[in-house]
Order: C-alpha cells, then structure tokens, then sequence
C-alpha cells in the first residue's frame, strides 16, 4: 500500500523556521515526483514545492523561493521541506503528493489525481 505520512507542523512566530518532513512507504521515493501543497478550507491548493523523480530537479512557488528548501533522503524514503523567514501568509494545512516518474515542475502544473497524499498538517504563523 502507497502511504505518505507528514509531520513536523506546529505554531511559530513570523520569521521562524520549521521542517516538515514526508515518510513514504510501499514505494520507492526516488522513483517519484514529491512534494508540497497549500491548502486552506474553502480555497484552492497552492503548490508550494516539489522535487523530480530520479533526477531530483527543483520546483518552488515564487511566494517561497529563498526562504524554503525541498530535500529527499532515498535512504530513509522521506522527502523534507525546510521553511526559513516564515511568514504569516505561510499559514495553512501542508500536504505532501507523491506520483510515480513525474518531474518537479510537472508535479506543480499537474491537475489530475495523484497517486498518493498525505493526511496533512498544520502550519500556523503569528505574527
């Protein structure tokens, strides 16, 4: 069974940094587009960051280029994503998306089904 597991969220004051991190079991992460979208209730998913199958190509939003780092472990099959300078504006619900041999920047563009999701986790950012 594909499974991705997230953890790591919590409630930081504007400027602090957190790390999630994405543990993927029943496949191979490196074989696997992964990465991190936004969600609020009632608004649309935001793709925050992602990183390629097998070439581990890069992908971030605008709103978090040089604040934030995606980074995958093979050894460990986890995918993490570093968040620096956080920012009010950074609050939300992160989910962690998983599909097979998909590059970072398809991984943002892609608007079907992926193959796996986390159950999500919390962000909040005071200011």
């Amino acid at each position: 069974e594909v499974q991705l597991v997230e953890s790591g969220g919590g409630l930081v004051q504007a400027g602090g940094s957190l790390r999630l991190s994405c543990a993927a079991s029943g496949f191979a992460s490196d074989a696997y587009g992964m990465g991190w979208f936004r969600q609020d209730p009632g608004k649309d998913r935001e793709g925050v960051s992602f990183i390629g199958a097998g070439d581990g190509n890069t992908y971030y939003a605008d709103s978090v280029k040089g604040r934030f780092t995606i980074s995958r472990d093979n050894a460990k099959n986890t995918v993490y994503l570093q968040m620096n300078s956080l920012k009010v504006e950074d609050t939300g619900i992160y989910y962690c998306a998983a599909d097979r041999s998909r590059s970072a920047r398809g991984m943002a563009l892609f608007r079907g089904l992926f193959e796996a999701w986390g159950q999500g986790t919390q962000v909040t950012v005071s200011s």
